[in-house]
């Protein structure tokens, strides 16, 4: 890979070294699904990543290098090559055989490091019928790229209009529930306690961390072993409508029934663990604005959604079985934290 010499190479930023070191390597990956198979000699993938996807960000056709015990990034010539790959399976196998296959080819993907030659992505055609879809594309970013705010907005902002090519891509803004609509004193004094409550939680499990659960071995180094990914299907019809009837929001909705079934799963495979504490990580944007911007938005100066990694994480205890009576009841629990 021939490299191009810049003037100014721009420094990689505290959370992108972080996520690209020896202790650990985090990707996103993100699935299209396509309702017909992909024409083995259409040159439309190379096209769209030449024409549209590289040029969202320099980032796409950069790799990390060291400078003085500095990582910065340079930009590089990208071979289309060495990011795209299309998998052979084995031909006339059922849909749950080639599920199978599927789930494995990800979770393999999952544990796999990315070389530091080239750019930190890839771009895997599983052009083989699952249940779910005709072809399928998963795309690999590593998280230095940016976080998964970003990325999603890179990968939409190359998608077009089905009904008009020539408009601009628009999403639905979200709305704010009932139950958010609160006078600015409740609001007030319900972040205070919840604040204060977050705070002392937080100072005991720094002080006691959870106890041995079937979610949590206690063994060293889990993040280098190898992952499995299980996949599950819901119909975002009900989950908008649990989400109306409770005054909540979607991510309320599905916050809650992982937690549930996290407790269900525990319960089933140890019944002594059914009542250990234990505590989950959530991811939360810290930008501004959090509904969908155009990629020529986000690269804007002062932008309330700017590129990059703008997250934090939040220590939330799972309730458990004995304390709430049904799903529902998780739900309203992950709405109030």
């Amino acid at each position: 890979m021939e490299l191009e010499e810049l003037e100014e190479q721009e420094p990689v930023s505290p959370n992108g070294q972080y996520f690209s070191s020896n202790v650990i390597s985090l990707s996103v990956l993100a699935v299209w699904e396509f309702e017909i198979p992909f024409d083995p000699e259409s040159q439309t993938i190379s096209l769209l990543i030449k024409n549209v996807f590289l040029p969202i960000s320099p980032r796409f056709s950069s790799i990390m290098v060291e400078n003085n015990g500095k990582k910065q990034w340079k930009r590089v010539e990208v071979k289309l090559e060495d990011h795209v790959y299309t998998p052979p399976f084995p031909s006339g196998l059922s849909l749950e055989s080639y599920d199978k296959y599927f789930d494995d080819y990800i979770s393999k993907l999952l544990t796999e490091r990315f070389p530091q030659g080239k750019p930190l992505w890839e771009i895997h055609i599983i052009n083989y019928p699952t249940s779910n879809a005709a072809a399928n594309v998963i795309f690999k970013l590593h998280h230095a790229l940016g976080d998964g705010y970003s990325l999603m907005g890179a990968l939409i902002s190359s998608m077009q209009r089905a009904d008009n090519p020539s408009l601009p891509l628009t999403l639905p803004s979200r709305k704010r529930s009932e139950s958010k609509r609160e006078n600015f004193v409740t609001k007030t004094f319900s972040g205070f306690c919840n604040t204060i409550s977050d705070l002392w939680l937080g100072t005991l499990k720094t002080m006691n961390g959870d106890v041995v659960t079937p979610i949590r071995s206690g063994n060293d180094a889990i993040e280098f072993r190898p992952a499995t990914v299980s996949t599950m299907t819901f119909s975002l019809d009900q989950i908008k409508s649990i989400k109306d009837k409770l005054g909540v929001t979607v991510n309320d909705v599905l916050t809650g029934m992982i937690f549930f079934g996290t407790r269900l799963y525990v319960q089933e495979m140890n019944q002594s663990s059914s009542k250990a504490d234990c505590t989950a990580m959530v991811l939360l944007n810290t930008r501004i604005m959090g509904d969908y911007v155009p990629i020529e938005e986000m690269i804007k100066p002062n932008s309330k959604a700017p590129w990059g990694n703008r997250f934090t994480f939040m220590h939330v205890p799972i309730p458990k079985l004995t304390e709430l009576s049904n799903a529902l009841d998780f739900i309203w629990n992950a709405h109030t934290k």
